[in-house]
């Protein structure tokens, strides 16, 4: 095998700024939009990030149509709703509105509004074809409402494909919107359980893409355009994964305590652009792997903070961190400097340290997180056993995109080790 020799940094203009939302309408007027779609979070119609978004729109005389059919969690089914509904306007600039759910699907729309094929070719391998995205898509303004999923920096569409009950995705630099707005304005009406959640997913990628397998181990592609968007930790993406977890170290229990700590919101939105372009770059590995089955399983489990949702479901937050503290007492032991840095930055005292305990500081730390921010005690408390261990380890396996960036490698045996060590936290 040939080892990779090169890492590319790509990431989204950011705009930060508190009611930097109402500019939109400007850029779109000034941009020369005409035929503008806007994707819409249904629950957040009548809310300040929506009702910003469309009075500048007006204000600054740009048409647009409202999409709202936007699915907590999207399906297959919802994706290709959102594209046939874009195919169909033939629209000429995208404006998302809402959490990742929201911005990823419209990531998918202008994909295949831009170059249509069918549903799978573009989809993550195996479960897809994997194709590269052809070519330069619309325009895509992305205003993040939650401080989670970065997606505003990434260039990866996620999704539950229900044929398999197990997420799986694209990925393509391409993808990347062109702007993404981060106005703190917008999550002053977030539930404090999704802040929770959200900010549990910014922690996740922070480490995950700090601790991926290093971008000099991958195979090198037969060309520039087949080099995968998740790459592998690299000198750029480690300095912003690193300071993403500082600021979630910092500011997430503030904020889940009290919605109206401004300070801390605006720096967990800031946290969460900053994790999301280091593992947009990087890449996740083993918790997010194993997530995407723990979501798409789920029988009954109904969180609080998410109602709109109207139907079972664990949350992405919840589903990665449920799987983290396992994953990293396992992982610890390919790169044990920095899994202490992490659980340093955490607040565990490393000064003495052994390398071999450090997947046990870190995991400690995590649960100390988890316990605080009122998580669920393991997978068995989202109605799991011993019982759905080989269902998610099915589900896990096809995840080659992120589990293959796991600095230590898992077997579909090890795999069902780390699930039966999820089932409970403390």
């Amino acid at each position: 095998m040939q080892h990779e020799y090169a890492f590319e940094m790509a990431a989204s203009a950011i705009r930060f700024g508190l009611g930097a939302t109402r500019e939109v309408g400007a850029d779109m007027a000034e941009l020369g939009f005409r035929n503008v779609v806007v994707f819409i979070d249904p629950a957040l119609r009548n809310l300040y990030p929506v009702v910003a978004t469309l009075e500048s729109l007006e204000a600054n005389k740009v048409p647009y149509t409202v999409f709202d059919r936007i699915s907590v969690e999207p399906t297959e089914q919802s994706m290709q709703d959102a594209i046939q509904f874009a195919t169909a306007g033939a629209f000429d600039a995208f404006i998302a509105v809402g959490g990742g759910s929201t911005i990823d699907t419209a990531k998918a729309a202008n994909l295949y509004m831009c170059y249509p094929t069918d549903f799978l070719d573009y989809v993550n391998a195996p479960i897809g074809k994997g194709i590269p995205v052809p070519g330069a898509l619309k325009p895509l303004f992305a205003i993040p409402t939650t401080a989670g999923t970065g997606s505003e920096t990434t260039g990866v569409s996620i999704f539950d494909y229900k044929p398999l009950h197990a997420k799986t995705g694209i990925a393509h630099r391409r993808l990347k919107p062109t702007l993404g707005i981060v106005d703190p304005e917008n999550t002053r009406t977030m539930p404090r359980e999704v802040a929770a959640s959200s900010g549990l997913d910014v922690l996740c990628h922070a480490i995950e893409s700090f601790t991926a397998i290093p971008f000099s181990e991958r195979a090198r592609p037969e060309k520039p355009i087949l080099r995968p968007s998740y790459q592998g930790s690299n000198p750029i993406s480690d300095l912003w994964s690193l300071e993403g977890l500082r600021l979630t170290a910092k500011y997430i229990r503030r904020a889940f305590a009290d919605p109206s700590d401004d300070e801390a919101r605006a720096s967990m939105m800031l946290a969460s652009s900053y994790a999301g372009i280091g593992f947009g770059n990087a890449g996740v590995h083993l918790p997010h792997g194993m997530s995407y089955p723990v979501a798409g399983l789920v029988r009954s489990f109904m969180p609080a903070g998410y109602e709109s949702a109207g139907h079972a479901m664990v949350p992405h937050g919840i589903s990665v961190i449920l799987n983290a503290p396992a994953v990293f007492r396992f992982t610890a032991s390919a790169c044990p400097e920095r899994h202490l840095e992490a659980a340093a930055i955490l607040g565990a005292n490393v000064s003495n340290a052994n390398k071999e305990d450090a997947g046990k500081i870190l995991s400690d730390e995590l649960i100390r997180l988890m316990y605080d921010l009122q998580m669920p005690n393991g997978l068995a408390a989202v109605g799991y056993s011993s019982s759905d261990i080989p269902a998610l380890v099915q589900g896990t396996l096809p995840q080659h995109r992120v589990t293959k960036l796991s600095p230590r490698p898992a077997t579909a045996e090890d795999l069902a080790t780390l699930f039966e060590g999820a089932m409970k936290a403390w």
